[in-house]
């Protein structure tokens, strides 16, 4: 035995390493959620700077974070939008790291015609990135239930800092006026303040006119006044139009910010 062999005591066959609790500063409120420190530990012992680390069920994005702060390249694999987004989200938060920037995002639509390919292939799929273009937080998050009306809700503050929601609605097939006045029923139902309807077709003249007449939220002290029902196309939000909302709040628990020294940009 070396000396290299002997020094410091074995690792037990059981690694004591506890669970998130609810109250945790890394709990970002995923159901799968690892702990970080199980996946410093299995990335410390298994690769060194430097070094590829898969993760092809990266879920929330422990493992693509740990590998990130230990100066490992990575490469994360999910089948939904909705993870993609969050580790996006989280990447922003720890690193400040974004997207076609420090890194890419293979497989999301970059354009009218990727967009139309998702919506035919998983019209549910489609609905939660489109959700996450506005930052909007999905209607039951992957539940397919019943037709609420609702797909999503985006979170803001009012004139008197109280929680308010604008509801969202993603159409990935034909619109008319009538999805206007439905989304107009659904507000007044749910007593928000604003709608708001992301439609891969472009909104005809009726459609505009009808969410026209459904006139404005004003927030006075805010100094603005909002549509009550915004219409957005997929071509606006990949031109950077943005919902007319105020002092909006992210759905998302912020992960906490991670500081580094500068590396190496990573190769692709």
């Amino acid at each position: 035995m070396t000396d290299e062999d002997s020094a410091g005591r074995p690792m037990d066959d059981v690694w004591d390493i506890p669970v998130i609790n609810s109250q945790a500063h890394e709990r970002l409120g995923y159901p799968t959620q690892k702990p970080e420190l199980l996946l410093e530990r299995v990335i410390n012992a298994s690769s060194n700077e430097g070094d590829i680390v898969l993760d092809p069920f990266c879920g929330c994005g422990t493992s693509i974070s740990v590998a990130q702060r230990y100066k490992r390249q990575w490469i994360g694999i999910d089948i939904t939008h909705l993870s993609i987004n969050l580790i996006k989200q989280r990447l922003k938060d720890a690193f400040n790291l974004e997207s076609k920037k420090d890194y890419l995002v293979i497989g999301e639509p970059e354009d009218l015609a990727g967009a139309r390919e998702l919506a035919s292939q998983n019209r549910y799929q489609f609905q939660w990135w489109a959700l996450a273009l506005v930052n909007a937080r999905p209607y039951g998050d992957k539940v397919k239930g019943s037709d609420t009306g609702i797909d999503g809700y985006i979170y803001f503050s009012d004139e008197e800092n109280k929680y308010q929601r604008a509801i969202v609605q993603v159409k990935s097939g034909g619109v008319s006026v009538k999805d206007i006045r439905d989304l107009g029923h659904v507000i007044e139902r749910e007593k928000s303040e604003i709608g708001i309807l992301i439609t891969l077709e472009s909104a005809t003249k009726p459609m505009i006119k009808e969410a026209f007449q459904k006139g404005y939220y004003k927030a006075d002290t805010i100094k603005g006044n909002y549509p009550k029902l915004q219409i957005l196309t997929i071509e606006d939000l990949f031109a950077g139009e943005k919902p007319q909302i105020p002092a909006m709040i992210s759905h998302t628990k912020k992960a906490p910010a991670v500081y580094q020294t500068p590396t190496e940009e990573l190769e692709y």
